[in-house]
């Protein structure tokens, strides 16, 4: 048995019109779908079933705790995420996958939603995601506000820490336009 067969989902001998499925998902199933986006959390799924006619609805409800790493201080932080998302179904002779329905083999009638629900996880996650105020690592902070640049008065940035090569580059620019 595959480590991601309990995210298999039968179609092909589903008895009701409407099914539900739920999992919560931790760090094991994050290191074996092998993600870039997400490696560490916890997040409860919630798959609705509907058939209808030929095609199958696959609803997704996902809600719970990710950590990512914060962009302005590099340490883990936790994010709170909710999504949902629906996938289209149906029966045929190969597996297809064209965007707006996703075709699995008649003959097996099963579809395996384990990367499926990464990405609906991965979808929650902002593009930006920094620690609330006061919160990031204080010794990052620190460090960064030493080479944090600001403008002066003829808005040439300027204060902080600067590398002396760049300072040397400026001069020979400097030089060179006299």
């Amino acid at each position: 048995m595959g480590r991601l067969d309990k995210y298999n989902v039968e179609l092909k001998d589903l008895k009701e019109v409407q099914a539900r499925y739920q999992w919560t998902v931790d760090q094991d199933f994050f290191a074996i779908v092998e993600g870039e986006e997400v490696q560490k959390g916890k997040v409860d799924v919630t798959l609705t079933v509907t058939k209808e006619s030929a095609l199958y609805h696959l609803n997704f409800e996902i809600a719970g705790t990710v950590i990512v790493t914060c962009d302005r201080c590099l340490d883990d932080m936790p994010l709170e995420i909710s999504n949902s998302g629906e996938l289209k179904v149906r029966l045929g002779e190969d597996f297809a996958d064209d965007g707006d329905v996703i075709i699995v083999p008649e003959d097996k009638g099963i579809v395996n939603v384990s990367w499926y629900i990464y990405e609906f996880i991965a979808l929650a996650i902002p593009m930006k995601h920094v620690h609330a105020p006061g919160k990031c690592n204080k010794g990052m902070m620190e460090k960064l506000d030493e080479y944090e640049a600001s403008e002066n008065e003829d808005g040439e940035l300027s204060g902080g820490a600067t590398d002396p090569r760049w300072d040397d580059l400026k001069n020979i620019i400097e030089n060179d336009n006299d």
